[in-house]
């Protein structure tokens, strides 16, 4: 496994991470939710609309169009047909707060030495 495969978080994590910040919920309320946002979210991008959250970023719809391929077992000319793929792209501030984790250290020594 990779490094992003063993720190990726599962549905059912969401869930249960989400149900504890929140314990007015019930966990069958906090799930019924997180399905409610991603079946929402998945039949928007199915009917062809673009999603924006402000401050985590959009999800788009890219066409990747119909080409030629080989089948690498045979070597025979394939048909790809064209199809539409989903595309996540961050927003500013998503950005800024993974890069700022990342090299804290760096920016920590920076901003102490004006005080």
């Amino acid at each position: 496994m990779s490094d992003q495969e063993q720190q990726a978080i599962t549905r059912s994590e969401l869930v249960e991470s989400l149900a504890e910040q929140f314990p007015q919920l019930l966990p069958r309320d906090v799930e019924l939710a997180v399905k409610t946002l991603l079946d929402t979210m998945t039949q928007a991008l199915a009917e062809g609309k673009r999603i924006e959250l402000r401050g985590v970023g959009s999800f788009v719809l890219h066409h990747r169009p119909a080409r030629m391929g080989r089948n690498p077992k045979s070597g025979e000319k394939v048909l790809i047909p064209e199809k539409r793929v989903p595309h996540f792209k961050p927003g500013k501030e998503l950005r800024e707060r993974v890069d700022y984790k990342s090299s804290s250290p760096k920016s920590g020594s920076k901003g102490n030495s004006g005080a």
